[in-house]
């Protein structure tokens, strides 16, 4: 009977481990010369295309990591930016796939009320795998899909980085 009641304890000590371990995650972060690097990379694949743009690179929490503007964006471009990069980290996804859902979707349909957001395509989450670190927001090439195309440009720049 000794030996059982060790046994249970050990087994009992071993759940209460696990049970402990699970209450704390380890998460994967962009680090502040990665996102500087994306942010590069955007402004050159927009300039590449003659779009003066504002780039904006938020971490996991929709917190600015970095920012970059060409020489001649306009001012609204920085605020948009940030904001559609902001969205992009917050819902985990492309800031264009969230116009369309509230354009096809009426549940959807107030997205663009909640502080902060920006439904404009031009955000896009920077993942590993499928964990989004963060996210890119760019602001000022002649259309949404423009500045999602730089951004999506930028992260293949620097995809070796995110395995």
């Amino acid at each position: 009977m000794t030996q059982l009641r060790k046994l249970a304890a050990v087994v009992l000590a071993s759940v209460a481990v696990t049970a402990h371990a699970d209450a704390v995650r380890s998460e994967k972060n962009m680090s502040l010369e990665l996102a500087n690097q994306i942010a590069s990379a955007a402004i050159a694949a927009c300039a590449a295309n003659g779009y003066n743009v504002a780039v904006t690179v938020v971490d996991r929490a929709g917190n600015v990591s970095a920012v970059q503007r060409a020489d001649t964006a306009g001012p609204h471009t920085l605020g948009a930016s940030q904001q559609k990069a902001f969205t992009s980290a917050s819902a985990k996804n492309n800031t264009s796939a969230m116009l369309e859902a509230s354009q096809k979707n009426p549940g959807a349909a107030t997205l663009g009320n909640i502080p902060g957001f920006l439904l404009l395509g031009g955000g896009v989450p920077v993942k590993v795998g499928n964990e989004v670190i963060g996210a890119v927001g760019i602001g000022g090439a002649p259309g949404g899909h423009l500045d999602e195309q730089c951004a999506v440009a930028a992260l293949d720049k620097v995809k070796d980085y995110l395995r």
